[in-house]
């Protein structure tokens, strides 16, 4: 009992020193000049699908690849921060550590008191979220008397605090040492009943959470920002901001970001989502050091191979489609004999052969579109044929569209099966919607894997230990 006295009367000083350290340090205000002076921006963002990741072949995420456009734009370097919370990330700005905030920060009225924002480039919905198969709230009051829990400093703890005035009993947790997928986390494992999050959020975390779905939408849908100091001079930065935005809405790339990181996600239904996740515990781990091994001979990401032989076979080395295709990637026969496959039904030699079969195909994709485009026009070419790939891009330039972006090719695909278009290409008839499904199914199987080895190799935030501690201690010995 004394030994428990001794901790509890020693922790209000430790809280007290590291307060005094933190605040010290927080105070030394750093001189931060223009993009252009420093020859780099800085951004500071967190880690999330819809932010910033490490993915198979480097950096990724909607933000960090809308930031780096940005740095190409005025001519600089990107340098990224990342920060667990979303207060901290709110005090880079203000302590000018960081030029921009790209971390989906909503544009909200309190915001605005302390923070400047770029023009808005996403429009999201707050969504309430719930468990499968648990009770499906239908609106706020039936929050009350449940465990809600919400990232602090976000706009779902703003907008909990709003309709606490008309709900007074309404209660939840905000907290600071979390991520979103720590949240989805706790409501899978049913330590959370409900969570607040962001229409995009979930829209790219559905996938590696089948069970967790929308109950309903709370207020007006709202509008995403860079947020900037307004403590700094940034004149010079809002007006490059609104030039980068107007351009990158006019010519397209903005709509091509957002179908590269939120377009898959809506292709495949939750039982073929849930269906998926459970093989990649069962069938995944016999194959994956093969996968792993004849991905690397072949210069290409595992997860992609993977990918495409789940979608191909659901990682089953004696699959048989009644048109006579077999094995872990379901090769003809003469596209086997061509790689060299004696037996189709042995997964190593079958995964060989169509990975060799993929890079003969990405090989005659023209070398100026630049990834992932290169990688999606490869994908529907191994399904559908390189020259019914081609029509489509005739097809595609006819119509005024890019016949180089993915995102103008995919939505003529579906025309090859219409006769007043495919009569007029060379190649004819083909069944374009397989192909369009084929690769979409395929870059959010890709997506999965890459972000469940994120999660899995994924350093969890630091604990932030004060928001544990009774409240009667966090003001020293006169507590006590």
């Amino acid at each position: 009992m004394k030994l428990i006295t001794k901790r509890f009367i020693n922790l209000p000083v430790f809280l007290c020193c590291f307060t005094f350290l933190f605040t010290t340090a927080c105070s030394q205000r750093s001189d931060l000049q223009s993009p252009q002076e420093e020859g780099v921006l800085k951004i500071v963002t967190r880690n999330s699908p819809t932010t910033y990741f490490e993915g198979p072949t480097g950096p990724t995420g909607f933000e960090y690849a809308l930031a780096k456009k940005f740095a190409d734009y005025i001519g600089v370097k990107l340098e990224v921060t990342v920060n667990h919370d979303l207060g901290e990330i709110f005090e880079t700005l203000h302590e000018g550590k960081a030029h921009i905030a790209a971390a989906g920060i909503t544009i909200t009225e309190p915001r605005k008191k302390t923070l400047a924002f770029s023009p808005s480039y996403l429009e999201i919905q707050q969504q309430v979220l719930y468990r499968f198969n648990k009770y499906k709230p239908k609106n706020i009051g039936d929050l009350i008397g449940h465990s809600i829990q919400v990232l602090a400093n976000s706009s779902h703890n703003e907008t909990l605090r709003q309709l606490k005035t008309e709900y007074p009993e309404l209660s939840w947790r905000a907290t600071k040492d979390v991520e979103t997928t720590d949240l989805l986390d706790g409501m899978t494992e049913g330590k959370i009943s409900y969570t607040l999050v962001d229409s995009n959020e979930y829209m790219s975390l559905r996938a590696i959470y089948p069970n967790v779905k929308v109950a309903f939408n709370i207020g007006e849908p709202q509008q995403l920002a860079w947020a900037f100091s307004k403590s700094v001079d940034n004149e010079k930065l809002q007006k490059q901001l609104t030039s980068f935005f107007k351009k990158i809405s006019n010519d397209g790339t903005l709509a091509k970001l957002q179908e590269r990181f939120y377009s898959p996600v809506k292709q495949i239904n939750a039982v073929g989502l849930r269906t998926f996740n459970k093989n990649i515990e069962s069938r995944l781990p016999k194959y994956l050091p093969l996968i792993k091994t004849i991905a690397e001979e072949n210069d290409m990401p595992w997860q992609l191979l993977a990918a495409i032989s789940y979608q191909e076979s659901h990682w089953r080395r004696k699959a048989k489609s009644p048109t006579g295709v077999r094995g872990m990637m379901m090769l003809t026969w003469p596209t086997a004999k061509e790689m060299g496959v004696k037996n189709r039904l042995n997964a190593e030699q079958s995964l060989r052969g169509g990975a060799r079969y993929y890079k003969k195909v990405l090989a005659k994709i023209p070398k100026r579109i630049p990834d992932p485009d290169r990688t999606w026009f490869a994908l529907a070419a191994y399904n559908i044929g390189y020259g019914h790939l081609e029509d489509a891009r005739k097809i595609t330039e006819g119509q005024g569209g890019n016949p180089d972006n993915w995102a103008d090719v995919k939505s003529r695909l579906p025309l090859l099966a219409k006769s007043r278009y495919y009569k007029y290409t060379k190649f004819g008839y083909a069944r374009g919607y397989e192909a369009l499904t084929y690769v979409q199914n395929i870059r959010q199987y890709y997506d999965i894997l890459s972000l469940s080895e994120q999660a899995e190799t994924r350093r969890p935030p630091p604990k932030n230990v004060d928001q544990y501690v009774p409240d009667r201690l966090k003001n020293g010995f006169d507590a006590l």
